[in-house]
């Protein structure tokens, strides 16, 4: 069965970018056309640095044209925590990147959507509270604008009334992802970047003091410097320890036919984001044509029939009630690691790539990408530390029988929080 995203089906046609099958030579190479690549791209052509990308599918292919299209500041770390593991630069960096990307969707007049309607990270059970307002206040306390919601005011702003409390972040907000990552590659390449679609690389290595990247017409594109943007779907010929680095699990996706009147004014009627707080939540949105959209964590093989999304659609109804017409169903991989923590790596000399966004990816990794464009070009340091290998998860052939277990482990401790 062949699933369809909303996002591929309200999005403009594909952008016509050309294969590459002929050897070239760039100052700096990107490897994949997701929003950390298409960014570090942009940012480095508009830089004045000779750059190009390839790409094998087409802009947006993986994680970045299927996400629920969040733009969500900050990491899984509390900002007191990130403080003291990486310094208060990282924390400022990860409080910003909604500021980068909503900054550039203006700046460049982007055609995707957005909107800074805010995000809500929600609880549904008393265990929750106290994590989510000690967060909240410590973003307060570094000036961002958020607030904490009572039982009441969640039920205005998402129409459930399962949820115990909450806090809303409005630097956050939402886009269509695969609008925005199409929009990026088009704006890399008017500033200047040579972008390929259709051109996989199936080899990687360093000669002579520069990078040679292989494509299968046997043609070779050199480079002084490389930014491998392929997070998780990072083909295992190209590098291994990447691909190992973290846990590809899939995130399965719903969207319904579109409400009614009287739904949308119920149900999420200012525009929020919403994410959960529990181990294996959902989050949700209103998406293109006025449809709710709900996604969550799926098995780890590929879904084939409308019945292996069963169980998100179970969410939609515990949350929101019966009566919804499923219209589309979809799934893509998310980078996870075992800390939630994002891993910024420089293996070798003049490679460079970022894995594991942990469900973070659109702002985060639209930040990076001009973080790794401003240290190339003009040699400021990483706002994250930058480490020297890549060290692969332990047992990772083994992550479908190990992560499945975790998953029904931290259902089961779901459960029976009070």
């Amino acid at each position: 069965m062949r699933f369809q995203s909303i996002w591929a089906a309200t999005a403009p046609e594909v952008p016509e970018f050309p294969s590459l099958s002929d050897s070239l030579q760039t100052d700096v190479l990107v490897i994949g056309g997701g929003f950390q690549g298409l960014s570090t791209a942009l940012h480095l052509a508009e830089a004045g640095v000779d750059v190009a990308l390839l790409e094998a599918q087409e802009p947006g292919f993986g994680a970045s044209g299927r996400n629920g299209g969040q733009v969500i500041p900050g990491l899984k770390d509390d900002p007191d925590a990130m403080d003291r593991l990486w310094g208060e630069a990282a924390t400022d960096f990860a409080g910003s990147t909604a500021d980068v990307l909503f900054d550039l969707v203006e700046r460049l007049g982007l055609d995707c959507e957005a909107s800074r309607s805010g995000w809500i990270q929600a609880g549904a059970k008393q265990v929750h509270l106290a994590g989510l307002q000690s967060r909240m206040r410590q973003w307060e306390a570094r000036g961002a604008p958020v607030a904490w919601l009572d039982p009441a005011a969640m039920l205005r702003e998402t129409g459930s009334d399962i949820f115990a409390g909450g806090w809303i972040d409005r630097r956050a907000g939402k886009v269509h992802p695969l609008k925005y990552a199409r929009a990026l590659a088009r704006a890399a390449e008017a500033a200047g970047a040579r972008i390929f679609a259709q051109t996989p690389v199936v080899g990687l290595k360093r000669t002579d003091g520069k990078w040679r990247a292989t494509l299968p017409s046997g043609a070779v594109v050199s480079a002084e410097r490389v930014v491998l943007a392929t997070n998780v779907y990072t083909p295992r010929g190209l590098s291994r320890d990447v691909k190992r680095a973290t846990v590809p699990a899939n995130s399965f996706q719903i969207a319904t036919k579109p409400l009614s009147r009287a739904q949308l004014d119920r149900i999420l009627p200012n525009g929020v984001v919403v994410s959960e707080a529990r181990r294996v939540g959902t989050y949700f949105r209103i998406g293109p044509g006025n449809r709710l959209m709900l996604g969550g964590r799926g098995q780890f093989s590929d879904p084939t029939h409308a019945e292996d999304f069963r169980r998100i659609v179970a969410e939609l109804n515990a949350i929101f009630g019966t009566g919804f017409d499923i219209e589309y169903r979809w799934f893509g991989r998310v980078g996870m690691t075992a800390d939630h923590r994002i891993r910024v790596c420089e293996p070798a000399p003049g490679l460079m790539l970022a894995t594991g966004f942990n469900g973070r990816g659109v702002a985060l990794a639209t930040a990076l990408g001009k973080a790794f464009a401003a240290h190339l070009a003009l040699g400021t340091d990483m706002p994250v530390p930058v480490s020297r290998s890549v060290k692969a998860m332990p047992f990772h052939a083994l992550h479908p029988l190990y992560g499945t277990l975790a998953i029904h482990y931290y259902r089961m401790r779901d459960h029976l929080d009070r």
